[in-house]
């Protein structure tokens, strides 16, 4: 079973006195348990954390001192991690779309494999890094996924080998084949599909002269979820892995989890900094918003769950950030207890998707954050299921 980190409603009210709020707790301890969580139950898989989840430089490093690699999607992306001393042999530029200078970086920072899903993007490899690795990334349908990425990404599996075959003769070196199934894929049949579809398509490449080494399985990998069925996550990961074990026995294998990892590892803690009745219904105004943490609201259709620390009815409410938007209304229709000005709020599981894409809209800055383990006073880890 998974354990997170614990702040007690103690913890948060001395954090708050102590940094003020919005303030962003961090356990770098949780980062590590949910690294070795992934190694304990697949531990052939060589794990790629995708960077856009989550790019604090204390969860990079951490990352790092374990042996951790990277996937990134930028040139912004690629510089950070070298200049925290990251190899490019370190990273697979996962973006299967990459304007040229981006390349550019790659190549000079020593990436050496990219993902592409277009003949259009295999000739400008080939122009920009020529003899550089390529892996062709799959389109999988996974309709069950909170987000579903393949709308965007991946070659129909009936044009991978002769994208395959295009990446030879225009002198790549084609490494071999990645899918993602989508993000938070709660489902361990989703992976399975794929597998056995990059089982076949592995099988005519070897018929054509091709032999791939590589399967990249992506991420997508869920945490706890507000409302949401309980997820056997263990239980999930022995079966996708016992699929790899069936179905590529001899191949290197390589995961980019990003939620997985740095999703349990943050909580934000904010306060009600107003309170009004609007048509029938009580509003409150937190100091942190859409523009801000809670931009995980907004663009990975999170639904986070406030906890108060107070007892009593529940009210249905509209809760709203302190910017001067009308956009900038983080929940409608929400269920909770009253809440008073300078209330707390403690929100858990909000580290992936949320402060990356945080703003300072509005002259609003972004929130702090402190790493639970230089700040608290004695650290509980509880189990959760």
């Amino acid at each position: 079973m998974q354990k997170e980190f614990h702040l007690s409603q103690a913890d948060v009210k001395r954090l708050a006195d102590g940094y003020g709020t919005p303030l962003l707790v961090m356990s770098v301890e949780q980062i590590k348990n949910n690294y070795r969580y992934l190694k304990e139950h697949m531990p052939r898989v060589n794990i790629h954390y995708a960077v856009k989840a989550n790019p604090d430089e204390r969860i990079i490093r951490t990352l790092k001192d374990l042996g951790s690699c990277f996937d990134v999607a930028s040139d912004g992306e690629i510089l950070q991690l070298q200049a925290m001393g990251i190899r490019g042999e370190q990273m697979v530029y996962a973006n299967p779309i990459k304007p040229v200078h981006g390349i550019e970086t790659a190549r000079q920072a020593g990436i050496l494999n990219y993902m592409v899903d277009s003949a259009p993007e295999i000739e400008k490899m080939a122009r920009v890094a020529p003899g550089a690795g390529v892996m062709v990334r799959v389109r999988m349908q996974n309709p069950e996924a909170l987000i579903d990425l393949n709308k965007k990404f991946g070659a129909e599996p009936s044009d991978v080998l002769s994208l395959l075959l295009k990446a030879r003769d225009c002198g790549l070196r084609v490494a071999g084949l990645a899918f993602h199934v989508g993000s938070q894929a709660t489902q361990a049949h989703a992976y399975l599909n794929a597998l056995q579809v990059c089982r076949r398509l592995f099988d005519e490449a070897a018929a054509q002269g091709l032999n791939l080494q590589i399967l990249d399985i992506g991420g997508g990998f869920p945490i706890r979820a507000p409302g949401s069925a309980k997820i056997d996550i263990q239980k999930m990961l022995t079966t996708i892995y016992q699929g790899l074990e069936q179905f590529f026995p001899q191949t290197e294998i390589w995961a980019e989890p990003g939620r997985f990892i740095c999703g349990t590892a943050v909580k934000l803690i904010t306060r009600v900094i107003g309170r009004q009745q609007r048509d029938n219904q009580d509003w409150y105004f937190l100091d942190e918003g859409i523009y801000g943490t809670f931009s995980g609201v907004i663009f990975d259709h999170w639904d986070f769950e406030l906890l108060p620390f107070k007892e009593g009815p529940t009210v249905t409410a509209t809760f709203a950030g302190p910017s001067c938007d009308s956009f900038d209304v983080i929940f409608r229709e929400k269920e909770t207890v009253r809440l008073d000005v300078d209330d707390l709020i403690l929100v858990p599981n909000i580290g992936s998707y949320s402060s990356a894409s945080a703003t300072t809209f509005n002259g609003f800055a972004k929130a702090r954050t402190v790493v639970w383990e230089e700040v608290r006073e004695g650290c509980r880890l509880e189990a959760v299921g």
